[in-house]
């Protein structure tokens, strides 16, 4: 099994336990698995992956590919080697870590990496491990006149980049800036990354209107001011926002300067609901599709019978604003103060109806039920848990949407349609002008493929294979990937009962498999696969999958 699944924590747990081992290096030999002189051998290089120089000192480790626990490790030598023996025959993640290095798995590509695989036959002692220096990003934010902004929050995303259905720029690491001003993301790997920048004056004092209706005197104006969400390089324009391209080693410095505004005054009715409570609004601001938090806000609530909420503190920006019972969202420009019409915004909708796993059967067990923006940008809507087959989620505002089940097991979303009506193929819904009642239906993934990527005869080892569904609009869906370990296998988890296609590809790692234009040109060479609906737990493949060049 060659997928790396939550590497972020594994990562954490693995140089922990490498970093004891490294520790005791030069009076403790190496973990072994069996104590037989016998056995089998795990032994290579690990190398600067730019310059292929010899690597000192890295610890190494081989984990368990069940559990990832670690059952062997050792540190590399003056000249990069490193040797693991006496092991059983089986099936190994290894894994190198270096200070100053990005922590990674043998041959690795995003979350998947090659196992190595030990055994009669199997050349696993002259493995070449490439290690990539780690990228930093380092800077300074300051105010008007050059202070520094002590208790910013800087924020770092990335851009997509590893060629996945619905990827989209994610928060990857939050940061607050020292009484300096600086602030430093390290471990980075190469790839474009973009800042986003909210602080508060230390000097500034919001005033609430409700608290006194008079008007701001010249001294109290001074003080209601706000930084505006500031982006690399210092816009407040998040379309202008700079790209930071980092590349392997490279160290960036992205110093970012913040200007004070007068803050804006934000007024809405918040009426009651049928059940007699308040229906309070809700401001809320992103960057990059991501949602930040607005904490720090000045707000006067109404009484209990409802009326006017004002928010005051507010940075000129742009906001969606939820109000009313039934909600509406507005898209609110706030560059002034300003009063807002409660009949403004578009209305959202209720979506709602049943999961099944076949027609009039209901999905049973613990299971939510979730959307996500359909063009990846925008937070989801809250999930929902699925009661005995049946799903409402509230508030979903109109737009393109894709609908996901999640479980305790993987499944997938095989059509969506309205009750009583036309079921599509996919998981893609459009919430317009009025409440959605749905029959979605899905296929519990169950099955588990083995087999071989090969060619001229021979193990394959990095190739990555797709198992590609007949019917490519379900691609997102049905899809599953892995990437071929050291003697070729591949598992492929979760598949959906359907009729596929099984591919392999070399260097495809960087490729829009998901386009249904660019992965046709390989599925004539492909194998077909045929899963049913009581196929066995685990479908061992007959022939091997042809690797194809790219």
């Amino acid at each position: 099994m060659a997928r790396v699944i939550g590497q972020r924590q594994l990562i954490a747990s693995v140089v922990a336990a490498m970093a004891l081992t490294a520790a005791h290096a030069q009076t403790a030999p190496a973990v072994r698995t069996t104590p037989a002189a016998q056995g089998y051998r795990v032994a290579g290089t690990v190398v600067n992956a730019t310059t292929g120089e010899p690597v000192r000192g890295a610890a190494v480790a081989l984990l368990t590919v069940e559990n990832s626990q670690v059952v062997a490790s050792t540190e590399s030598g003056d000249d990069g080697q490193f040797s693991m023996d006496s092991l059983s025959a089986g099936k190994y993640q290894l894994t190198a870590s270096k200070r100053g290095y990005t922590t990674g798995f043998y041959n690795q590509h995003f979350e998947y990496n090659s196992a190595i695989v030990t055994g009669p036959g199997q050349d696993t002692e002259h493995l070449v491990f490439k290690l990539s220096l780690a990228a930093v990003i380092y800077g300074t934010v300051t105010s008007d006149g050059g202070d520094p902004v002590d208790g910013a929050s800087v924020m770092l995303y990335e851009k997509p980049h590893r060629h996945v259905p619905g990827e989209r720029i994610e928060q990857v690491q939050a940061v607050q800036t020292d009484d300096t001003g600086g602030y430093e993301f390290s471990g980075l790997e190469p790839g474009d990354y973009l800042i986003a920048v909210r602080a508060k004056p230390w000097y500034a004092m919001n005033r609430n209107p409700g608290y006194s209706p008079a008007p701001e005197t010249e001294s109290e104006a001074a003080l209601d001011v706000a930084y505006p969400v500031t982006y690399f390089d210092s816009t407040t324009d998040e379309s202008s926002a700079s790209d930071i391209t980092l590349a392997t080693g490279s160290r960036l410095e992205a110093d970012v300067s913040m200007h004070a505004v007068p803050a804006v005054r934000i007024a809405v009715m918040a009426p009651l609901k049928t059940d007699g409570s308040l229906a309070p609004p809700t401001l809320q601001a992103t960057a990059f599709g991501n949602d930040l938090p607005l904490d720090d806000l000045e707000v006067m609530e109404p009484g209990s019978a409802g009326g006017t909420l004002q928010m005051s503190g507010i940075a000129p920006g742009r906001y969606e604003l939820t109000q009313g019972d039934p909600p509406r969202v507005v898209e609110l420009d706030a560059s002034s103060s300003q009063q807002v019409d409660p009949s403004a915004g578009v209305p959202t909708q209720t979506v709602s109806g049943v999961v099944e796993t076949a027609p009039g059967v209901a999905l049973t067990g613990r299971a939510g039920i979730v959307l996500q923006p359909a063009d990846g940008t925008g937070p989801p809507i809250t999930p929902r848990q699925i009661d005995a087959g049946s799903f409402k989620l509230n508030n979903v505002p109109p737009g393109s949407w894709l609908v996901e089940v999640m479980a305790e097991t993987q499944i997938s979303v095989v059509s969506v349609g309205p009750r009583g009506g036309k079921a599509q193929a996919g998981n893609r819904i459009e919430v317009n002008d009025k409440p959605l009642s749905l029959v979605v239906t899905v296929s519990a993934g169950n099955t588990r493929i083995e087999g071989f990527a090969r060619k001229d005869s021979k193990g394959v080892a990095g190739a990555m294979v797709i198992l590609v569904p007949k019917d490519l609009s379900a691609i997102e869906e049905l899809a599953r990937r892995d990437q071929s370990d050291s003697d070729g296998s591949f598992t492929l988890l979760n598949v959906a009962p359907g009729d596929y296609t099984l591919v392999g590809i070399e260097d495809a790692w960087e490729m829009d498999w998901f386009d249904p234009a660019v992965i046709s040109r390989y599925l004539p060479k492909g194998v077909a696969v045929t899963v049913k609906d009581k196929s066995d737990k685990v479908l061992h493949l007959a022939e091997p999958v042809p690797v194809q060049a790219r």
